[in-house]
């Protein structure tokens, strides 16, 4: 018999990383705030959260982080200029930020890793489940990956992780899995969880990416985590506990994803994602596209 969980409601943002790879652009401005075509990748985020339900949205920032909650506020000033210009498509782009959920924020203070940015949560998150999405990760809004991650975790309770296969020789960049199959075809039962293995210790090629529905027993585990990989404190290592025992909160699951995903952390894949968005906008696809299929055909005569 289907197993009835309270409602998810809240999602958690962490965003105080200092963005270190996209250095220097990222010294006076959060990577967060980086542009995927024309907008700040931490937009395509909330937008994601607001698309599965969740409108309380807290964000967890550091000292220079500012601007994210600038960009989710009102701009009296752009907006009163662009009203009396009558310039209502980008007065309604500048107001989209600002009207998408009801925002929060708090800050992390010293950088003690992702497990500690979520326990930051906790006053906020209460004694609710509740998600959490990581800014590296855009998942496209056509493939409803939180959404079923929502629905896995009120039919089982517990928390939910986001899997997706991977080459053997990436494994080693992400937490992996080890899995049993379930009755769903896209839902596994985690039995065990470690953080960035040598890929001849992986248990399996399920790598979690950056979407999590987390019991709120998560938070009495963390806060008796100690640091881990890095001399942080790993959210994988307090699932690890989830998975072993049950009692504290719950099974862990995983949906296994096979979406189209963006992965904005690293340089590459950053301007990766900014061409695949943008081959595929009606406004700017079109000649975009063509300009890429004559400036590749140049490059391989040259090569």
């Amino acid at each position: 018999m289907t197993q009835s969980h309270p409602r998810i409601s809240k999602a958690v943002i962490p965003a105080a990383g200092l963005g270190t790879r996209f250095l220097p652009a990222t010294k006076a401005t959060p990577k967060e705030m980086l542009p995927v075509v024309d907008k700040p990748a931490i937009q395509y985020v909330v937008e994601e959260a607001v698309s599965a339900g969740l409108d309380d949205v807290l964000m967890i920032t550091g000292r220079n982080k500012r601007p994210l909650e600038d960009h989710f506020d009102r701009n009296y000033e752009l907006e009163s200029a662009l009203e009396k210009k009558g310039d209502a498509e980008r007065l309604a782009k500048v107001q989209e930020s600002s009207d998408l959920a009801t925002m929060h924020y708090v800050r992390q203070g010293d950088p003690r890793g992702l497990g500690h940015a979520v326990l930051c949560a906790a006053p906020h998150v209460g004694h609710e489940p509740f998600a959490v999405l990581l800014g590296d990760d855009l998942i496209d809004l056509r493939d409803p990956l939180l959404r079923r991650m929502i629905e896995v975790q009120e039919r089982h309770g517990g928390s939910v992780v986001a899997l997706m296969e991977v080459a053997p020789e990436q494994i080693h960049l992400y937490g992996c899995a080890a899995v049993e199959a379930t009755a769903d075809g896209d839902v596994v039962k985690v039995t065990g969880l470690v953080e960035k293995p040598d890929p001849a210790d992986a248990p399996s090629r399920y790598a979690i990416i950056g979407r999590y529905v987390l019991d709120p027993g998560i938070f009495g585990i963390l806060r008796e985590t100690e640091p881990g990989r890095g001399g942080e404190i790993q959210l994988t290592d307090a699932l690890q506990q989830l998975a072993q025992d049950e009692k504290v909160g719950g099974p862990v699951h995983g949906v296994v994803f096979k979406g189209r995903r963006y992965d904005t952390g690293d340089r590459g894949d950053y301007l990766r994602a900014i061409v695949r968005l943008a081959c595929e906008r009606e406004d700017l696809g079109p000649d975009f596209r063509t300009w890429l299929r004559s400036y590749v055909a140049e490059e391989m005569q040259q090569s």
